[in-house]
């Protein structure tokens, strides 16, 4: 049987390349190493980690947030193997039911290792026995995502020294933990283990947290997460991780040079980055070179060789689960004969720690850089109604418009429920929409999304609440 497409991967990307092929009448195929569906992000990252991050704030809310309200539990007493539990069920549920829609859609599986010998050809490799079997197909896209990226002279065994993926099966809350990068994946796991009672210190080389995002953002962040009990060590390096019988030592070293520290820990969370996964697929004796891990495709998401597209982690751009999903329709539409389109100005990516911080479009520094004229608009959730009502009032809501054209070029939000609130952001934007669109387009109250509009009005210096 020849196939029209065989998609090498079943995270966001793949299976939501598979689905939208066989959707436009393709015979598909797709070649997954895991058992299950749904790669890193429903496996080991996006959806386990969300997991954790809902049932911890509800055990930080029900120990100091709930009193307030009128509410008296008393102190709330830990279970970590019914979280765990819950973790564990939220992301069967998810591989499960991406497992039910490619059989609905009529979208062939195999298990096992996928490599490309030659154009048109995927081999598939049993990890338990070895056998292969080839598929033949005209059209193959690698969706094989990301691995954790590591830290070089760190180890990382999965106990102490955790990666991402460590860090979400721990078994009991260390006392005292040490997360080494202050970017989303560390922020958000150091926040878990923090609710649940750890002491926790991050350590990240660059001078400022959240490196990408909007500074103005990641200050008040900082600050907000400074008096959760966080501790930074900004503008430091870790030279050495040694581990003990009952912990770790982690030599800390100022980046610019200087006297070193150490800090004692019972886990260290690795969490600088992740790297493109190519591992096996063969790309270098079919020819095709990576850039800085990742491979280089045209704006349809062709590589030099015919019939061979990529999309995801592997390629240029955010990695994002969205980010994957969009240009997985993107190329099934292409491979279809239509016009699939990725906007990449218009890619949200949101930090799902409390409150969570959520940006779409341009930071403030990258307008001033390219010398773009723009105009701020802020409005604080201090004054907003419905954030009061919720004990919510941390953060703010930040539009950048261009000083010309009053387009909308950039938002970015601190508040309970930042990844929704820019939902509406990025719609807007997607459709070339201006701070006076946002700001004339009536919200219901009371809402957190007022606080969306009175940015907007901002823009213009007419704010009604502030």
């Amino acid at each position: 049987m020849t196939y029209d497409l065989v998609v090498i991967g079943t995270g966001p990307g793949g299976y939501v390349c598979a689905i939208r092929a066989a959707q436009l009448g393709m015979k598909v195929a797709v070649v997954e190493k895991r058992a299950t569906h749904g790669g890193t992000c429903l496996n080991i990252g996006c959806i386990p980690s969300k997991a954790l991050l809902h049932a911890s704030e509800m055990f930080e809310q029900a120990g100091h947030d709930l009193p307030a309200l009128g509410v008296i539990v008393g102190k709330p007493k830990l279970d970590m193997a019914a979280m765990m539990k819950h973790k564990d069920e939220t992301v069967s549920a998810n591989v499960g039911g991406v497992g039910f829609l490619l059989k609905k859609n009529k979208v062939d599986t195999f298990t096992g290792h996928g490599s490309i010998p030659a154009a048109g050809k995927v081999k598939v490799t049993d990890s338990i026995n070895g056998q292969t079997k080839i598929l033949e197909t005209k059209n193959i896209v690698i969706a094989t995502g990301s691995d954790v990226a590591h830290l070089p002279g760190v180890t990382i065994d999965e106990k102490i020294v955790v990666s991402s993926t460590g860090a979400l099966v721990l078994e009991k809350v260390p006392a005292k933990m040490v997360v080494i990068g202050a970017g989303v994946i560390g922020l958000e796991l150091g926040s878990v283990w923090a609710r649940l009672g750890a002491d926790v210190t991050v350590v990240e080389y660059l001078d400022r947290i959240l490196p990408g995002m909007d500074l103005d953002v990641a200050k008040q962040f900082q600050r907000i997460l400074e008096k959760q009990g966080f501790k930074f060590q900004l503008s430091h390096k870790v030279s050495k991780v040694e581990t003990t019988k009952t912990g770790a030592k982690v030599t800390i070293e100022p980046a610019a040079g200087g006297d070193a520290s150490v800090v004692e820990a019972d886990v260290v969370l690795v969490a600088v980055g992740r790297r493109p996964y190519t591992d096996g697929l063969g790309l270098e004796a079919l020819g095709l070179e990576l850039d800085r891990g990742k491979i280089a495709i045209d704006n349809h998401f062709a590589t030099k060789i015919p019939g061979i597209y990529a999309i995801g982690d592997v390629v240029r751009g955010p990695m994002l689960a969205h980010k994957a999903e969009d240009e997985g329709v993107a190329v099934a539409e292409i491979l279809a004969g239509q016009h699939g389109h990725v906007n990449y100005d218009v890619i949200p990516g949101v930090v799902y720690t409390m409150p969570e911080v959520a940006s779409v479009g341009k930071t403030e520094e990258e307008l001033k850089a390219a010398g773009i004229a723009y105009k701020v608009g802020k409005f604080p959730f201090t004054a907003n109604g419905r954030a009061r009502a919720m004990r919510q009032t941390d953060g703010f809501v930040k539009v950048l418009a261009d000083a010309t054209t009053d387009r909308v070029l950039g938002v970015h939000i601190i508040a309970a429920g930042a990844g929704e609130l820019i939902a509406e952001a990025a719609m807007l934007m997607e459709f070339g929409g201006s701070a006076e669109d946002m700001a004339r387009t009536c919200h219901a109250h009371p809402t957190m999304a007022e606080a969306v509009k009175e940015a907007a009005m901002a823009v213009d210096k007419r704010p009604i609440h502030i």
